[in-house]
């Protein structure tokens, strides 16, 4: 018998459920959540214009794509991470489905005549809050971004565009998950390798070695190991995944996105996706880049200098001065080992991932106020999953549910990543209560395993990705808006980053990082002067930290400047000489195909270092009130993280900093000198 998904997850096991467990439960769950929106949709185009309210239409409408996107966040999650193949299919074929349909049922005239007759209408006539005019502002800008003014065949052309754009989206991902290609070597090629790495490798039928295409193999191999031809190897292997299937769909994907935004009166899909965002042109976004880029430049040349002054053996430079791609990462490695006395092997001793991650939810529990409690979760998709309920401290109200799924396997989603499955919203019921609908969300993680005796440890690096997207769980899990629309992390795109880098500069500051340092031997704590060197780090390669992003931001806009079809390997070795003509470029490699911030981000990757500068003028904010002191969280909390999209960001930035924002803090922290 089918038992359809909740609505609300109340407890642990109603969390569990909004996940199907076999691939027939995944086909029901998907047909559920298709008749659901329908009969939804049906009873809101039956009504008259003059019984039109905010919400019959507007409400409604936002509570049934709520209902709809739970179903399809789930469903997309398990085709991320579950082992079972005939579920993964099952998943990707009705996520598709879904997308498809709501294509069909979303972008839809009926839709839009609704809500011009009730904008038209009663809307003057109704006390409307703040939120609830902001939603119907923004709702019929999206309208009209999105076509719906346009005559019908012209708007059906928009929507077929929309479904064949899914359906390479999808497979894009698909195909990066897939790559399962691995590079062979001997233990000798491995010199310089951690030893429990090495030891927890598999071997081939030959004896030698397999080291796996992910990102904790990656970062071990070409951080660490001696030898340059497997740091060589590993850097084409990894820098080729999903090539040369992925290059192929993504000039489909460039041209078909080029054609959709001509039709909506762009004259680029960048022009497109950027129109509603903070920067609100290519053009502004561009110009933050560029003016990043020359206020670091100076920084990264003293850095690039100090690096060829003292290379490590093993690694040369060519004619022109320049260090190979494979050979960048070994020596900035070796340069801090020497100069800074930190050595990654050693650092990772203090950060087991158990008490680590425990110790990272106890700076949150304090700095937000809440109460975490691990518990058993009905069902998961795989038995390392871990479960947390999060509860208000003072209240006891149940805030949400977050799965942890922390370490890599195959067919896994690759990378780190927080999925909002079902948004927090707050509302009156009947009885003029407010009540709180609680939040499910899951963090995909790809930390390193444990090795034989030694348990799982992370890098340092791992532990300030572990603050970061937990940080996005917070912000999506203390949502407080009414609108589904506006729940937590359901903001600008170029503003989403902002909470989360934030919460990720915890990761470098000394008291938290003390606190947090646990030998896994010893007991001990990391010292003073460790801590020190460590912070020190970051700022020793600012600058190349954020030219290389800058150089990711400008290609991911190039990509989608006017044009159906793009070079995109000249793209890249053109921004190579212009940005970073100290590195040799490698014309053998295909990034893009395994650029999945591509597809989610689009022509929005400068996201991440726009939002980088705001969080570090409220990181700064927030210090000096005390990094978890419970009344600079609840400021943080009522100013931003529970406002989510309800509020224009640069007003939300406004109210928690008392001020205008500014970028001081962001240079003065990362020691660029302007």
């Amino acid at each position: 018998m089918f038992t359809k998904p909740v609505q609300d997850a109340q407890d642990a096991q109603d969390a569990c459920r909004f996940f199907p467990k076999t691939a027939q439960e995944v086909h029901r769950y998907a047909d559920y959540a298709i008749q659901r929106a329908r009969t939804a949709l049906d009873e809101l185009y039956a009504l008259e214009a003059d019984k039109r309210t905010f919400d019959n239409t507007a409400r409604a409408f936002d509570r049934l794509c709520g209902d709809f996107k739970d179903i399809s966040s789930a469903l997309a999650v398990l085709e991320m991470v579950s082992p079972d193949k005939a579920l993964r299919d099952a998943c990707q074929e009705e996520v598709l489905k879904l997308q498809k349909f709501s294509v069909d049922a979303f972008m839809n005239k009926k839709l839009y005549n609704a809500f011009n007759a009730y904008v038209d209408g009663n809307a003057a006539r109704e006390s409307l809050n703040e939120e609830e005019r902001y939603f119907l502002t923004e709702k019929m800008r999206e309208f009209k971004r999105e076509g719906f003014h346009l005559d019908d065949a012209r708007f059906d052309e928009i929507k077929q565009l929309h479904k064949e754009l899914a359906e390479l989206e999808l497979k894009f991902e698909e195909n990066i998950r897939s790559d399962n290609r691995s590079l062979s070597v001997t233990q000798a090629e491995l010199a310089g390798c951690n030893p429990p790495f090495i030891a927890h490798l598999e071997r081939d039928d030959k004896g030698k070695l397999i080291v796996p295409n992910n990102w904790p193999a990656f970062d071990e191999v070409m951080e660490h190991c001696s030898v340059e031809s497997t740091r060589k190897q590993m850097y084409a292997l990894f820098s080729n995944r999903a090539y040369p299937a992925n290059c192929a769909l993504l000039d489909d994907i460039i041209a078909k996105r080029d054609l959709l935004a001509h039709k909506l009166g762009f004259k680029s899909y960048a022009e497109l996706n950027i129109d509603d965002e903070m920067a609100r042109t290519p053009e502004r976004a561009e110009e933050f880049l560029h003016d990043l880029t020359a206020k670091c430049k100076a920084k990264l040349h003293q850095e690039i200098d100090a690096l060829r002054a003292d290379l490590p053996s093993g690694v040369s430079l060519d004619a022109q001065g320049r260090f190979k791609p494979w050979d960048i990462g070994f020596a900035k490695r070796s340069y801090k080992k020497k100069h800074f006395e930190v050595d990654e092997h050693e650092l990772e001793q203090y950060f087991a991932v158990d008490r680590t991650v425990k110790g990272v939810l106890d700076i949150y529990q304090r700095f937000l106020n809440l109460e975490f409690v691990f518990v058993q979760p009905a069902w998961a998709w795989h038995d390392e999953v871990q479960l947390i309920e999060i509860r208000d401290k003072d209240t006891h109200t149940l805030r949400g549910y977050v799965f942890l799924d922390l370490y890599p396997r195959e067919h896994k989603y690759e990378h780190f990543c927080l999925v909002d499955i079902v948004a927090t919203t707050q509302h009156h019921d009947g009885q003029g209560q407010l009540r709180t609908a609680p939040a499910v969300a899951c963090i995909i993680a790809n930390f390193p395993r444990s090795k034989g005796d030694r348990p799982a440890l992370l890098k340092h690096h791992d532990v300030g990705t572990f603050f970061h997207e937990f940080g996005h769980a917070m912000h999506h899990v203390l949502g407080s808006t009414e609108l589904v629309a506006f729940s937590g992390t359901s903001v600008k795109r170029d503003f989403v980053e902002v909470p989360s880098q934030l919460f990720e500069e915890w990761a470098f500051d000394k008291e938290i990082l003390k606190n947090l340092s646990c030998h896994y031997v010893t007991g001990k704590p990391l010292s003073d002067e460790l801590v020190d060197r460590v912070i020190a780090l970051k700022k020793f390669d600012s600058g190349w930290f954020v030219t290389r992003q800058c150089m990711l931001s400008l290609l991911s806009l190039g990509v989608f400047k006017p044009g159906a079809k793009k070079d995109i390997d000249a793209l890249r070795a053109q921004l190579a000489q212009a940005i970073m003509p100290m590195v040799l470029h490698d014309p053998d490699v295909h990034m893009q195909a395994s650029f999945g911030h591509l597809i989610g981000y689009g022509a929005r990757y400068y996201s991440y270092m726009w939002s980088k500068v705001y969080a570090i003028d409220l990181f700064d904010a927030v210090k000096t009130q005390g990094l978890v002191n419970p009344e600079a969280g609840k400021r943080l909390i009522c100013t931003v993280l529970a406002k989510g999209g309800s509020a224009e960001p640069e007003k939300l930035l406004k109210d928690c900093l008392g001020r205008e924002p500014n970028a001081d803090a962001f240079f003065a922290y990362l020691w660029i000198t302007i």
